[in-house]
């Protein structure tokens, strides 16, 4: 589980410095393989009394308008 302050850094790490980071196109990768482009983030509150997760942001997805070429490198922070 990836928390906001955990996405942050990461987001941060991909961006800074980096004019191909800052731009690029940010999709979410379905457990089947298909890939999603995000087109809303929502931060919600949870209705739980006394836990500690009281909010949650969500990425709402849509499946990719145009298909991207293929993959040929990969970099993983987390």
């Amino acid at each position: 589980m990836v928390n906001g302050k955990t996405l942050l850094s990461i987001l941060t790490k991909f961006v800074k410095g980096s004019e191909v980071g800052g731009n690029a196109r940010i999709q979410v990768q379905m457990p089947n393989g298909d890939l999603h482009d995000i087109t809303e983030v929502k931060l919600m509150e949870n209705m739980l009394i006394g836990s500690y997760e009281t909010h949650r942001i969500v990425l709402v997805t849509e499946k990719e308008k145009h298909k991207m070429s293929k993959v040929i490198r990969s970099s993983n922070i987390v």
